[in-house]
Parts: structure tokens; sequence; C-alpha cells
């Protein structure tokens, strides 16, 4: 089989421990997290996971069901790239004194739409958000130019492109009100 990349959007109560919880069902099948972006979502009390991972759909199927049947855990789903929209944030960190005196970088900057967000003697720091495809394609144009000094990049944040991506919708959901009452 081939693999595919798949994003997973898991929505848990906002408890200690959770995240171990989360990434140890992929540990324990061996399979290995690409990125994982962890924040609070739209709904108080309500944390939001979202991982992608190369992999079968099978393996993602079965690893999205394990985790749903926690208590703690609210919704699971796993996404292909065309199911979602989704992002990356990646900081670039260049020498200043190679940008001054190459006007390449500058054009590279401006034709990427990337942001300057600080600039000082030492170093410039440049700011691109976009698909993995984008964010790394401008870091490869910055290496060839050899300027970069640091690259950091976030995990996605994603969200899916169907209706049934409501976010609160699914806390009316008889399940989740059945789960929410057996935790307490």
């Amino acid at each position: 089989m081939d693999k595919k990349l798949y994003t997973i959007i898991i929505y848990t109560e906002n408890i200690a421990g959770m995240l171990n919880q989360v990434t140890a069902e992929f540990t324990r099948r061996m399979m290995n997290i690409d990125t994982i972006t962890a924040s609070s979502s739209s709904v108080e009390g309500v944390h939001r996971y979202t991982i992608s991972l190369w992999s079968e759909e099978d393996s993602v199927h079965k690893v999205t069901k394990r985790i749903e049947k926690k208590v703690d855990v609210l919704k699971a789903d796993y996404y292909t790239d065309n199911e979602i929209f989704f992002r990356e944030v990646a900081l670039y960190k260049l020498s200043t004194p190679k940008l001054l005196e190459n006007s390449e970088i500058s054009r590279i900057i401006r034709h990427n739409n990337a942001r300057v967000i600080e600039v000082n003697s030492d170093y410039t720091v440049v700011e691109m958000t976009g698909s993995t495809d984008v964010v790394l394609s401008l870091y490869d144009e910055f290496v060839a130019q050899k300027c970069m000094q640091q690259f950091v990049k976030s995990g996605r944040v994603a969200v899916p492109r169907a209706s049934q991506g409501n976010q609160a919708g699914f806390l009316f959901n008889e399940d989740y009100k059945r789960k929410s009452t057996k935790n307490r």
C-alpha cells in the first residue's frame, strides 16, 4: 500500500496528560508523527490537536478510532489534503549583511509575499505562512542565496472543507453528552 499524508484533528477535554495519551497511541503502532499542533479551541474547556503523518489509510483509520474511544477524547477525524484547508508558519533568520549586499534576497522575499518582522545589524527575521511546499520552497531559495542562519516552522493548523467541520455542533451530539456525563 502507498503511504499518503493524513491530518488527524482531535478534540479533547482540557485535562493534563491528554497529549501524552494521544501520542502514545501512535508510538504503540510505530507510527511517526510528522507535525503536531496543540491549542485551545473555540469551545471553552476543549483542546484541539492537529497531527499530520505519512501512513496507509487503514492504519490511520484504526489509530483514529482507538483515540476516539478514550474517555476524555470528544471527537477524532482524519483527512487528506484535499479535504482540509491548512497552513504552516515559518520563521527564517537571515544574515542582514548578506541581505544588504544581495538585492536578489529582497526580491525573493517580495515575490513570495513573505513579511520582514525584525531587522538589526546582524540578522533579519522573515515570516511566511503557506502550505508546506511553499514554506520549504522559500527555505531552499534562502539556502541557495547563502543567507540562512536559522529556520523553524510550525505544525499544521487546519479546518475541514466539509460542513460537518462545525466545531460547536458536536457538543450537542448525543454521544458527546453521554461521554461528558460519564466523565463527571
